[in-house]
C-alpha cells in the first residue's frame, strides 16, 4: 500500500454500497465521502445499519454491491491486513478483551503490537508515548491500576489510548459511550474532542451512536441512517433537525442546540401516542 500516494485522498469513499443478508438488504445504496482528518458521526436508531457500515469500513464484512475505498485504497485491490494497520476499531466489548490483570499502562502499550497481552520488550520512547496518551485521556492517576478494576468509562478511554499509540489514520468508535453514566459519557466525549484541539497530524474519527447527546463539537459531518438507507447527510446544523429526526426515530422530538452540542427532547404529552403505535 502506497501511503504517500493516498494521504490526500478521502478517508472513506463509498458509492452505491449495499449489504444483503438472508434475502434482506441491511445496507442499501450508501453514497458517502469522509474528508481526511475530520471527525464525523453515523447516527440512527437500532437496526438502521450503523454497525454493519462499521464492519464494512473496517474490512470485516464484504459489501454485496457498490464500490468502497478506505484511506485511498480500493476494496478488491488492497491487502486488507495491511490496510487494517492504518485503522483501529474501538468498541465497549470486543472479540478480544485485554488481559484483565494488566495495568492500564500495559494495556495501552499492547496497542503497539496488536496483542491482548504484553509479550514484547518496549523501549523508553514507547513508554513515554503510552504515558502521554493516558494522560491526554485523563487516566494518569490509574496508570498502575489493573484493567479489571477500571470503571467502564475508564476502560473505553484506555482503549482509545491503546488505539492511538500506533498513530492510526482512521479511528472507528462504535458506540463508545454505550452503558455509561453521565460523568463517564462526558469524559469519553472530552477525550474524543481532545484529539481535535490542536492542529497537525490527527486521525479521521468516525463516531457511531444512537444519540445526539453523544456528538462532541468536533463533529463536522453527520450521516443519518434509516433502515439501511441514507436519510440525510451533511453539516450538523443542516441534518440535525426536529422534523427529519422525528421521522427517522419514529418519535416526535425537538432538537436543541447549544455551545456546539445537540440534544433531543420528547414531550411527555407524546407518550400515549408512542405506546399506541407499538
Amino acid at each position: 500500500m502506497n501511503i504517500n500516494a493516498t494521504l490526500n485522498a478521502p478517508a472513506i469513499r463509498a458509492r452505491g454500497v449495499g449489504v444483503r443478508r438472508n434475502g434482506r438488504w441491511i445496507l442499501k445504496n450508501v453514497d458517502w465521502t469522509v474528508a481526511s482528518g475530520s471527525c464525523v458521526a453515523v447516527l440512527g436508531p437500532n437496526g438502521s445499519g450503523k454497525s454493519t457500515l462499521t464492519r464494512v469500513i473496517s474490512g470485516y464484512l464484504w459489501p454485496t454491491e457498490g464500490e468502497l475505498s478506505v484511506l485511498g485504497e480500493r476494496f478488491g485491490s488492497v491487502n486488507l491486513h495491511e490496510l487494517r494497520e492504518s485503522l483501529r476499531l474501538v468498541q465497549p466489548t470486543g472479540l478480544a478483551e485485554p488481559d484483565a490483570e494488566a495495568t492500564a499502562f500495559e494495556v495501552a502499550l499492547t496497542g503497539a503490537f496488536g496483542t491482548v497481552g504484553l509479550y514484547d520488550e518496549v523501549d523508553d520512547d514507547l513508554r513515554a508515548e503510552a504515558e502521554r496518551l493516558l494522560t491526554t485521556v485523563g487516566l494518569r492517576s490509574v496508570l498502575k491500576t489493573p484493567y479489571q478494576n477500571l470503571s467502564s468509562g475508564e476502560r473505553i478511554r484506555c482503549l482509545i489510548a491503546r488505539a492511538m499509540i500506533r498513530k492510526p489514520r482512521l479511528l472507528l468508535l462504535d458506540e463508545p459511550t454505550s452503558g455509561l453514566d453521565l460523568l463517564a459519557r462526558e469524559q469519553v466525549l472530552a477525550t474524543i474532542q481532545s484529539l481535535f484541539q490542536n492542529e497537525g497530524d490527527r486521525p479521521t474519527v468516525v463516531l457511531i451512536t444512537h444519540h445526539l447527546e453523544e456528538l462532541p463539537p468536533a463533529v463536522s459531518h453527520v450521516l443519518v441512517l434509516d433502515e439501511g438507507a441514507v436519510a440525510a447527510q451533511g453539516a450538523p446544523e443542516d441534518v440535525l433537525r426536529s422534523d427529519l429526526l422525528s421521522a427517522v426515530y419514529r418519535c416526535p422530538l425537538e432538537v436543541v442546540q447549544t455551545e456546539g452540542r445537540y440534544y433531543s427532547r420528547v414531550s411527555p404529552g407524546a407518550w400515549d401516542s408512542l405506546l399506541a403505535g407499538s
